[in-house]
């Protein structure tokens, strides 16, 4: 197949371009930016070398549905919302890694996004690509929208405890710490080196908008769910996230019977790992791979149940899931071109 990678120049198209280059069912790999044309992606990322075929075009829409079988867009919001459509019309498989397909609510969308969102006829044909909870309706979708990666990592976690109704619905609180990629390439004050270094600070207080992402899907599982609490820290490392969950049990569980209800549900899903009782995760465990580890935890005193879930937030929560939900589009095998271990240490 030939694969065509717009936004190659940001963090989530190099790694697309990473695992892409060694799929076994890809042939091509065509790259675009808004940026730059006409030069080497090795202009950029001098890492990879210095690749005649990976040449920076521009964005022509035409020439990308003739060429291409199907199209990522590795782009900030706002961009997919005005080309995917046309791409779609003409019958090209589209995976969307921005926010721009992912809330069906135009309302929310633009509440939370300030900005406008796309149009009603293809937010309602946009298919949600949490691939382990989501895989049948993904194997006949055209239009695939990535979940961002601070849901990817929650709703994982959440999903054995919500869709079993084991928590109580308004006691949800997520604390969820990132790496400084995840705010992308450009720079600003914010991921500034020397604002980031030795420090530990929160952001979007109450204001992220993951926040209506992770509770769409919520919802879906269980009609009762009710607004979660949910927070985010930005910490002086590159990749990671860790997702640290509490909510308030219904009735008395023990530690055994959680991680035997999640290695139950997560049984058919390569790359989710469930750690044994009293074992947790950490982010350089998952670092540069496919993986997102979950550790559970209940304390009999509260009543509440500790989830910690990571995952690598350039992979797990951008390309490599885009890539595990182009597999199951494709009807491949859901792990192909990914089953790399993780970087350690």
């Amino acid at each position: 197949m030939n694969i065509a990678i717009i936004g190659a120049t940001g963090y989530g198209g190099i790694e697309l371009l990473r695992f892409l280059q060694h799929h076994p069912y890809v042939n091509n790999c065509f790259v675009y930016s808004s940026s730059q044309d006409g030069v080497l992606l090795s202009d950029s990322f001098p890492h990879v070398g210095e690749r005649k075929e990976w040449l920076l075009r521009k964005m022509d829409i035409e020439q990308i549905a003739s060429t291409c079988d199907v199209v990522f867009f590795a782009t900030p919001p706002g961009v997919s919302s005005e080309l995917a459509p046309s791409l779609i019309d003409q019958g090209i498989k589209v995976i969307d890694l921005s926010g721009d397909f992912r809330l069906k609510d135009r309302t929310v969308y633009e509440k939370w996004y300030k900005r406008q969102t796309a149009q009603s006829e293809y937010l309602q044909r946009a298919v949600y690509g949490l691939t382990e909870w989501n895989r049948e309706t993904i194997q006949s979708a055209q239009l695939l929208s990535n979940p961002g990666c601070y849901p990817t990592a929650t709703l994982l976690g959440l999903a054995p405890l919500v869709k079993n109704g084991l928590v109580v619905e308004d006691s949800i609180i997520v604390d969820a710490k990132s790496g400084v990629s995840g705010a992308g390439r450009q720079a600003s004050l914010n991921t500034h080196f020397s604002e980031v270094n030795e420090n530990l600070k929160i952001y979007k207080v109450n204001a992220h908008q993951h926040i209506p992402e992770i509770e769409q899907m919520l919802t879906d599982w269980n009609e009762h769910m009710q607004p979660i609490t949910f927070s985010t820290h930005l910490v002086p490392m590159t990749r990671g996230i860790m997702a640290t969950i509490y909510a308030k049990a219904k009735r008395d569980l023990s530690v055994d019977s959680l991680v035997d209800l999640y290695q139950t549900s997560y049984a058919s899903s390569t790359f989710v790992r469930i750690r044994k009782a009293g074992q947790f995760p950490a982010t350089k465990e998952v670092y540069g791979s496919n993986y997102c580890d979950i550790g559970i935890a209940y304390d009999e005193r509260t009543g509440r149940v500790t989830v910690v879930s990571v995952i690598d937030n350039l992979v797990k929560g951008a390309a490599g899931q885009a890539i595990q939900n182009f597999n199951v589009m494709m009807g491949w095998n859901e792990t192909s071109g990914l089953l790399f271990a993780p970087i350690y240490p």
